[in-house]
Order: structure tokens, then sequence, then C-alpha cells
């Protein structure tokens, strides 16, 4: 076993949300900085062009050096969709391609427009053994040790669960240096004085302590590394969420087995880079084995008895069968996905955590070493749709479909991926007698009625032409600023050919409806007629009082349905 142990980086510690990446890089194609990401004026410059297309966010100019822009250009060209620098030892530039510009993979991951399309080209570029080992010669792709790792635990123990604890002290500070059973050793045996030990915390710190011995840098780096390794590991598709740690998504199992590798490589770097920027191959564009995993998936689905047919499919070439296996994937996601949306009665006390954790901008709440949600900082509009959804599946009886309701991208574990498109509407909910679309914002300044006011109203309007049914607007916001109330006070709209309308669009604030929301299921009247009720209450007074009046009247009436609710139990 090494002496000295080193922490593998798979993404970047200051691109927290590695599904933002795409979008950077497109806004990169598009710029005049396309080959020209080195130095410090370029970097800044586009820093800065990053920060107008609202990318990122550089508060009052305080990163004056470029760093922003560095930290997108090595995760451009760690994944290959620009040209990497090449080191004098390595070979020459030109031998590779002009530096920073846009190589053959990276055309094609802007062309990804679905989410596994674009899983399929980080896996892509995981699978290149391209971060050097201990020797200095060799080099090894982390995701294919990892996968080694929890293919031989799963050998020994049943399952490939890796909680987070062992993911931090023998995942990610290990390498094919190591001898994979000595590695798997180490995991059972810290798992087996874990379940043991009376106290998670001390122990986990104790072993941070220990391994930390070995290492020459911060003893944080273990569990704060830990965290955005395995977020980037899972966008590869082959990975999910297993509490705090992760497993391999089942139906990737044969892909990963495929992926597998404890071994290094001993090809020269220039080769790999070679790889990265025209898109390495994965195991599936060969048709043995693309047939093995679609055979496998059938088989999951039929013990599953989930209803399917790809029988109007040819199934010749790896294309046709990898796209017959999409097909199957994406009706086992969906399943899936019912069966979340079902779950979420159970699990509104959490939705409500997420709610104040969304209140107060973004952070952590920590149940226990095991379990613990998160909303990140720059991840708020995205968390805000998503926690709301899943507070409308919670509170159920919807004819439509979870995935119809929503307009967000999720992961496979039912996570947001990003915010929804623009075009319609945040959350459409449709009821046997009505419908009510939710539209929502962290926007709380006096640019909130500018932002919200003209497409929220058409979009309700939209809603309104289509439904043979009531529809009722619900927009919900941190803080409501009084010229949005004003806006939806008077409701009024004009549809095409001059049709004037006077639509149903109660403001709340998140606050607000978190109250309700708990009441209802405290009280265990969680139903959507309620929440129809709550909304026409809130307007009955909105043609006599002004907006600050009329905030104040909708804040009373929440006050009094939640009395009401939690009344029932008294």
């Amino acid at each position: 076993m090494n002496e000295q142990i080193d922490i593998w980086l798979v993404g970047n510690t200051g691109l927290r949300n590695p599904n933002r990446i795409q979008d950077g890089f497109k806004v990169f194609a598009g710029s005049p900085f396309v080959g020209n990401l080195h130095g410090k004026d370029n970097e800044i410059g586009f820093m800065n062009y990053l920060n107008e297309k609202g990318i990122i966010q550089n508060e009052d100019g305080k990163d004056e050096s470029g760093s922003h822009a560095r930290k997108w250009r090595l995760m451009f060209a760690k994944n290959g969709f620009i040209y990497p620098q090449v080191k004098k030892k390595d070979g020459k530039q030109e031998e590779l391609g002009p530096l920073d510009d846009i190589t053959p993979f990276g055309r094609s991951f802007l062309k990804a427009d679905t989410y596994p399309a674009v899983q399929e080209c980080y896996l892509r570029a995981m699978s290149v053994e391209q971060f050097v080992m201990p020797d200095g010669i060799h080099y090894f792709s982390p995701l294919r040790w990892l996968l080694a790792i929890m293919l031989e635990l799963e050998k020994r123990t049943g399952t490939s669960e890796l909680s987070r604890i062992e993911f931090a002290l023998w995942g990610h500070t290990t390498n094919p240096s190591y001898s994979l059973s000595d590695v798997v050793d180490h995991i059972l045996d810290l798992r087996k004085r874990r379940a043991a030990a009376p106290a998670k915390r001390p122990f986990d710190k104790k072993e941070i302590a220990e391994r930390g011995k070995s290492y020459d840098k911060k003893a944080d780096n273990f569990l704060d590394y830990s965290d955005m390794n395995m977020r980037y590991l899972r966008i590869s598709g082959v990975l999910q969420r297993k509490g705090r740690g992760l497993i391999i998504v089942p139906a990737k199992h044969v892909l990963a087995e495929k992926l597998a590798k404890s071994t290094a490589s001993s090809e020269p770097i220039m080769e790999q880079y070679k790889l990265l920027c025209n898109g390495a191959p994965l195991p599936t564009d060969n048709v043995e084995v693309a047939k093995s995993l679609l055979d496998d998936l059938i088989k999951q689905m039929k013990e599953r008895h989930i209803a399917f047919d790809i029988s109007d499919l040819p199934l010749t070439t790896p294309a046709e069968i990898n796209i017959a296996r999409q097909r199957l994937e994406n009706i086992l996601a969906q399943t899936d996905e019912i069966q979340y949306a079902n779950d979420q009665c159970n699990q509104w006390k959490e939705i409500a955590d997420y709610m104040s954790l969304l209140i107060k901008g973004g952070g952590k709440q920590v149940y226990d070493e095991d379990n613990a949600i998160e909303v990140p900082k720059d991840e708020t509009p995205a968390y805000l749709e998503w926690t709301l959804w899943r507070a409308a599946l919670a509170i159920d009886h919807m004819v439509n479909k979870p995935y119809e309701v929503r307009g967000f991208k999720l992961d496979a574990d039912f996570m947001p991926v990003s915010a929804a498109g623009g075009g319609k509407g945040d959350l459409y909910c449709e009821f046997n007698d009505f419908t009510i679309l939710t539209e929502v914002t962290m926007s709380t300044s006096s640019r909130q009625e500018a932002m919200e006011g003209e497409p929220v109203r058409r979009h309700v309007s939209d809603a309104v032409l289509k439904y043979e049914k009531p529809v009722y607007g619900m927009f919900i916001a941190v803080k409501i600023d009084t010229n949005t109330a004003e806006t939806f006070r008077h409701g009024i709209w004009y549809a095409k050919g001059d049709l004037k309308q006077r639509l149903d669009i109660v403001p709340l604030t998140l606050e607000q409806f978190q109250k309700y929301f708990v009441a209802m299921f405290e009280g265990k009247q969680a139903k959507p007629e309620h929440l129809r009720d709550l909304i026409v209450e809130c307007e009955t007074k909105r043609d006599i009082l002004d907006a600050p009046n009329w905030k104040k009247f909708i804040d009373k009436v929440i006050t009094s349905k939640a009395r009401q609710c939690l009344g029932y139990i008294i």
C-alpha cells in the first residue's frame, strides 16, 4: 500500500454544478474567445463574457484575475471539448490541434440535445485514461477504477453501494497502483467498525485524521472533494445516489462491467488526448456489447412487468440497437418517476425542509452522517421548480403524468439538472375539474414585475385557452414585489383577436405556501381542492384593495386556512 496518498479530482472545485458546463460551452462556442482562452486579457474577457450571459456571477467585479475563466477552460479541456495545452515533453501542439479551439468531440457535445446524449458525452470523456499515476508514466480513468472497486464490493457483499465516508477515504484517494483487493478489504473493515461505533461523527473524524497522516494537504479535502467528485461522476449516467454515497445504475450494470478497469494505461498522454478530442469509443459502439446491454434491460423490464414494444425498430447496427435501448431506458425512467411521484406524500417533511433552505437562499441540512439535503446557492432556481413540483406530487390526484407536469430535466436520482427553459409555464398540474399553473422565481427585486409580469400572464392565458376547465395561477417567490402583486391583482390579458381575459393569479411567498402546505399534511387535509379554494379566497378582495393591502389580505387568508386544516385534528 502506498505511503503517500493523493486525491484525484474528476471535476473542478470552482464549478460545483457540472450540468452547467454545456450552457457555458454553448456561450463559449459563440464567442470571440474560441482559440483564445489563454493570457490574462483573454481570461478576464471571457470571464466578463460569461458574466454578461448569466452563466456566472462575478459580484461587483471581485475576481480581477480571471480565475473563473481558467476553471471553465480546465473543464472544457479535461472533457475534450477544446484542445488542451500539450507539454513539450509530450509532443507538439500541432500534432493534436489548435490550442483552445473546439474539437470534433466538442462539436458533438454542442449537438447533444437530450440529457442521455449529454451523459453519454461525459461518459466517453471520463472513460479516457488521462489522469497521471504516481510513477509519472502511466495514466488511469477515475471512473473505470471506481467501477472496478464497486464491482468487487458487489462480488463480496451483493451490492455495489459505496458510502460517502468510504468513497472519501478509499475511493478518490486510491488509484490502480493500489491492490484492488486491499482497497476493498479496507472499505469492508471501515464499514464493519463504523457499524459498531456508537457515534458516527466522532468515528468518521478519527478515521479521517488517521488517513490524513499520509496526506500532505487539508484533511477537510477528504469530504469536501468527495461530494464534488461524486457529483461529477454521476453525470456519466452509470452511477447514481445511494444516501450520500453512490451505487451503480441497475440499467447500466453490464456497461459498468465493460468499463471497469483496475490497471493503468501505458499509452502516451498524446494518444489519450487524441482519443479524448475525437470522441473516445464506448463498449456500446460494439454490436455484441450493445445487444448484451439491450438484452439485460429487456430482462429487467420483464422482471418488473413493465410493458414495452420495440418491434418496429431495426436491430442491426450498434447505433440502431442503442436507439432501442434508449427507448426502453426512457420507459423505465418514466415508470420509476411515477413510483417516485406516488411516494412524495410520505416525503412532505423533507419537501418542507427544502423550502426552508430555499427561503434562506440555499444551504445544507444534515439529518445525520448518512442523510442530508442541500440546495447549492448557484442552483436555487432549478431547486425551487423541483421542490414545488415535489409538493404538487405530494398533494396528488393529478390526471397528467409527473413528467408532463414539469418542464425541467431530472437526473437518475430525480434531482434537478437545470431550470426549465422559457416559452411555457413552470408546472402544469391538471386535476379532474381544474388546472393549477404554478410559476416560480428566485427574483425578489423591483425587476421581478418586469421579468415575470408579462410571461406569467401569457402562460396562464395560453392555459385558459388550452384546457376546457377553470385554470388558476399561483406565482411563488421568496419575496413578492408590490408591483408584481399589482399586475396580478388586475390580471388583465388580451389574447389573440383582442380577446380580453381576467386571469386568476395569486402571488404567494414561498414561506406562505410552505405554511399552508405543512398545515395540510399535519391536518391530513392535503387535497388539491383545498389549494384551489385557497386561491379563490385570496382573490375575493383583489378588486377593492390596493396591492399592499391585498398582500396583507392574502397573508391573513393563508393563516386562517392553515388553522382550519390543523383544526380538523384538534
